[in-house]
């Protein structure tokens, strides 16, 4: 009974052993630092990043404590150093580390979450540049702010330079050969008021800009990631029996459904797989006419024409011509 009894213990222990030391395997603290590493792996919260010590010890940090072992460390089982920090970021302070200067938040609120980063991670040279951006700053920063485009080459540096989805409504009524039908103004100015509308109700998610030197009457176009993702076309050519004219309609309904579409595409995740099968499956059926012109790779852009309905101007039905064009 005894050598059965010893037998137990041991196998017990052996079993303890081999717990402890497939846990301390998953996660453990390293107190000596990364003196001895070149290149270090960072999880921060999920947000995985790899650099150098050399760039973590560029200035006296707690990045530079972790690397020469003034900070304890702790590792994973795949070599990931963890970090128990929201990794949003994280990012932005390891390039002004790698920098010395980076580009700030626009918004307020994203300056003052940059600001308590640096502030934990203890880089004082980011904490005086935020703080100095905060200072020279309007302090209306609520204030919603909508450009107007001057040429294109600066509308395509604004689009394929912001972080932001972009909505562009082109209103240049004066270029117009015919004459307008009698509703064209009114839709008009719904157009401009729903802009301005959509403007203010997700200022700060969306960029909204105006174009008043384009070719268009009255177009909204819809940008996400830099390249166009949508566009509505509000005007028509109808043919009367005496002259053409031109038409400009309101489609409110498909403009806002196109903002949210928009939506996916904010902070940048529409760049992946279910964010595109996503704005896919939002296309609308049958009951809008649609043209879909094919860009790089199967990005398509969806092309809303109102002028591919039959229209029909405000005047009696037997006092025009009507086609479909």
């Amino acid at each position: 009974m005894s050598a059965e009894a010893s037998a137990g213990s041991v196998a017990a222990a052996s079993i303890l052993a081999t717990q402890s030391s497939g846990q301390g395997s998953e996660e453990k603290g390293v107190g000596g630092g990364l003196a001895g590493s070149k290149y270090v792996k960072l999880n921060v919260g999920g947000s995985l990043h790899y650099t150098t010590v050399q760039t973590l010890s560029k200035e006296d940090s707690l990045l530079r404590s972790m690397c020469n072992g003034g900070a304890e460390v702790t590792i994973d089982s795949e070599g990931w150093v963890v970090l128990d920090r929201c990794g949003r970021h994280f990012g932005l302070v390891l390039n002004f580390m790698r920098d010395g200067s980076v580009p700030l938040p626009e918004s307020h609120r994203e300056l003052e979450e940059v600001l308590k980063e640096a502030q934990y991670y203890r880089v004082q040279g980011l904490v005086q540049h935020c703080t100095s951006a905060m200072q020279q700053r309007d302090v209306y920063e609520g204030v919603c702010r909508i450009p107007m485009i001057t040429s294109t080459k600066e509308e395509q540096r604004m689009i394929n330079t912001c972080r932001k989805p972009v909505v562009k409504l082109q209103n240049n009524r004066g270029n117009n050969k015919y004459s307008y039908t009698s509703n064209s103004d009114d839709n008009l100015l719904k157009n401009i008021e729903l802009f301005d509308k959509l403007g203010l109700r997700f200022n700060g998610r969306v960029l909204f800009v105006k174009d008043v030197l384009g070719d268009e009457i009255c177009c909204w176009s819809f940008y996400g990631e830099g390249r166009k993702i949508a566009e509505v076309c509000c005007t028509s050519i109808v043919y009367a029996t005496e002259k053409k004219q031109t038409k400009v309609e309101f489609p409110e309904a498909r403009i806002f459904e196109e903002t949210l579409n928009i939506l996916i595409y904010e902070n940048g995740r529409g760049s992946g797989p279910g964010g595109v099968a996503l704005l896919e499956s939002s296309s609308p059926g049958a009951s809008q006419s649609e043209e879909e012109g094919a860009s790089a790779g199967d990005r398509r852009v969806r092309r809303i024409h109102v002028r591919r309905h039959i229209m029909h101007d405000e005047r009696g039905h037997g006092q025009q011509t009507v086609y479909k064009d």
